[in-house]
């Protein structure tokens, strides 16, 4: 396929355009709002912060194809997701900002 015809099949399926900035923001809102109570594998954490830096750089490449502050929003809790992991050292490893154990 040649870059003309990736970018067309991109500008008429606008699904993937909305549905990459929904997903960052809620999955910031959700390490934001929650909290963990266990620590995750190491692989687990690795493969948690890969997949976030993937969705980021794709929504950079998509940015043309969605509303601009849709955009920034998404792109802040991007940023954010990352942000996150550096309040604690709780957080480095669950990504979420709150950490407590469960009674037992």
């Amino acid at each position: 396929m040649t870059d003309r015809q990736t970018t067309d099949k991109a500008r008429r399926n606008p699904f993937i355009a909305v549905l990459l900035p929904w997903l960052l923001i809620g999955q910031f809102l959700w390490n934001l709002l929650t909290r963990a109570h266990e620590y995750p594998m190491r692989a687990e954490q690795v493969m948690t912060m890969t997949f976030n830096l993937g969705m980021l750089v794709g929504l950079i490449g998509l940015r043309r194809s969605m509303p601009k502050p849709l955009f920034w929003i998404a792109l802040v809790a991007g940023v954010g997701l990352f942000a996150l992991r550096l309040t604690s050292d709780a957080a480095w490893w669950t990504g979420h900002l709150g950490y407590s154990l469960l009674p037992s």
